[in-house]
């Protein structure tokens, strides 16, 4: 009854989805998933790139998935990380690691104009260690130039298949070498992976475009990469009509992954409404 009422609202006015959040509210439990596909969770970009990394996870049959986050800053972030995993990994039987990179000290010095230094300052965003540190549960730090960070992470933390990854670094050279990441190999990421982007829309002021900042990196890592793609998540604009937030995330695609051309759709929801109803 709440997906029809959902279906019926949700499409094609932003008014029609507040309406439908709010008799959700009103008339059922706040169950997570509720909350979830209505759009009204803590950071909801979070709580879905994560269920969709660890539903696809599932589906493959891998155990466990790492979820990763650039641009920690004050680590709100990561504490909404935490939150949502501790939520999902209650549907599906799959662990979750979770690691924050960050250089600890704020933002670098922009190197030219692809980092937009008329929108960002050195120093920016500098991480309080200390008041962050206790409050983490689960959640790793990984300190230091992210270029260096992502050649050595596999080896140095020994991480789980990488499934979900929030950037959050702000500059052009930043995200560009964020992006390296994905150049460690196929055993070390699920086929498609969910990637959100923090700087793709902006305002009047930071006017993102093509030629700058992240919407940049990611035009030319699709441009040096003949079998690996960053592509637009085209679905959520419908899922989500009037949000923001859905323009962000992006879907990478490992097209020479041994598992890219696994069948995953058949019976997918009665499956997943099977692991729902069981937990």
């Amino acid at each position: 009854m709440k997906e029809l009422l959902l279906k019926l609202l949700t499409h094609p006015q932003p008014l029609r989805a507040t309406l439908a959040k709010k008799i959700i509210e009103w008339f059922s439990p706040p169950l997570y998933l509720d909350k979830l596909n209505a759009g009204t969770v803590e950071r909801p970009q979070y709580g879905y790139c994560i269920f969709e990394a660890t539903k696809l996870a599932r589906l493959l049959n891998y155990k466990k998935i790492s979820v990763i986050e650039f641009g920690c800053a004050g680590g709100r972030g990561l504490l909404a990380a935490e939150m949502h995993i501790d939520e999902i990994t209650k549907i599906f039987d799959v662990s979750i690691e979770l690691y924050g990179f960050d250089t600890g000290t704020g933002l670098p010095a922009p190197r030219d104009h692809r980092d937009l230094p008329y929108y960002y300052q050195p120093g920016s965003f500098k991480m309080d260690h200390n008041t962050l540190q206790p409050k983490l549960k689960i959640a790793k730090l990984v300190f230091g130039d992210v270029k260096e960070t992502c050649r050595t992470f596999f080896e140095t933390h020994d991480a789980a298949p990488v499934g979900c990854i929030f950037h959050d670094l702000d500059f052009y050279s930043s995200t560009r070498d964020a992006l390296t990441l994905f150049d460690a190999g196929s055993d070390h990421f699920l086929p498609r992976a969910f990637v959100y982007f923090d700087d793709i829309t902006g305002d009047e002021m930071s006017l993102f475009n093509e030629f700058t900042g992240e919407r940049l990196a990611i035009a030319e890592f699709n441009e040096r990469h003949k079998t690996q793609k960053i592509a637009r998540n085209y679905y959520l604009t419908y899922k989500y009509p009037g949000a923001a937030w859905p323009n962000a995330v992006f879907i990478y695609h490992n097209l020479l992954h041994p598992k890219y051309n696994d069948f995953v759709a058949e019976d997918m929801r009665k499956t997943i409404e099977d692991w729902v109803r069981v937990t």
